[in-house]
């Protein structure tokens, strides 16, 4: 996991600190918001070429270990 998370990178002057790939301008967000609309890796690859599998492995990967880190508050009044 830790090989995959290299490939991201976030500079306050690529696309306003957002994550991206390495060497890209292509976002973390932008990857996952195309797997969420329905396209395959084998297509959000198809849309880039070059991008690697393993870029799409590491947005995912990316994504996950944020999420795990998100604090969750339930209210018990509603």
């Amino acid at each position: 996991m830790d090989e995959l998370l290299k490939r991201i990178v976030i500079n306050p002057k690529v696309m306003v600190g957002k994550p991206i790939i390495r060497g890209t301008r292509i976002t973390v967000e932008h990857i996952m918001r195309e797997l969420a609309g329905g396209m395959s890796a084998d297509e959000v690859l198809d849309a880039h070429p070059h991008l690697t599998a393993e870029d799409v492995r590491a947005a995912c990967a990316y994504a996950a270990a944020s999420l795990a880190d998100e604090q969750v508050i339930i209210n018990a009044a509603e």
